[in-house]
């Protein structure tokens, strides 16, 4: 598979930034993808699913997308909520270099696209939207979730797209026994093979 190691630092293969006609936020956007990155052809069916099922984003506050890739659902919250502060994460150095020249064909300038060492450790999110990068690995995973979704602001919420075959039930029930007391997690949908969890933190 072209994109298997996408959650390498530095994925092997040259840099070649390759055309990208896509729909986000109702409108067809053209931008660039690549090789060894996560879903590089288009929006993958869980970030379709989730995108189509997650509420609205507020029109302004803090926000986080988890494992950007491309860039698919940050620069849809940045659509979306163009007084926001948008913040995308991912370790994948060419994913970060194409959500932020995504972002900047677009008009996004409220988007930022980060190394998750190089985000303001201070920083908290009122919304975080992702579809994790569950194929890391259990541990790895539950390491980057909990280092994120703990840093949303009283009264934030996370919503998490899962495949159901990839354990988003045990991921549901994790997070519930992990996460610091203040912090709920439900089911929010469930479409085609996938589930979208939500976290919300008391206000």
């Amino acid at each position: 598979m072209e994109s298997a190691h996408y959650f390498s630092a530095e994925p092997a293969g040259e840099f070649v930034r390759k055309p990208l006609r896509v729909t986000l936020d109702g409108r067809e956007r053209q931008l660039h993808t690549s090789s060894g990155i996560f879903s590089p052809d288009g929006v993958d069916k869980g970030t379709a699913v989730f995108l189509a099922d997650v509420p609205e984003p507020p029109a302004e506050g803090s926000f986080l997308d988890i494992g950007c890739g491309w860039g698919p659902i940050a620069l849809t919250l940045a659509l979306k909520s163009p007084a926001a502060r948008v913040t995308a994460v991912d370790v994948n150095q060419r994913c970060i270099a194409l959500t932020r020249e995504n972002a900047l064909s677009l008009g996004l300038e409220h988007l930022t696209a980060s190394l998750p060492d190089d985000v303001d450790p201070a920083l908290g999110f009122d919304l975080i939207w992702s579809n994790p990068p569950i194929r890391i690995g259990k541990a790895e995973l539950h390491e980057l979730l909990l280092r994120w979704i703990p840093r949303l602001n009283p009264g934030g919420e996370a919503y998490l797209v899962v495949q159901k075959n990839l354990g988003s039930d045990s991921l549901q029930k994790w997070l519930a026994e992990s996460l610091p007391a203040g912090f709920a997690v439900s089911r929010f949908a469930t479409a085609k093979a996938f589930r979208t969890l939500l976290v919300r933190r008391e206000s």
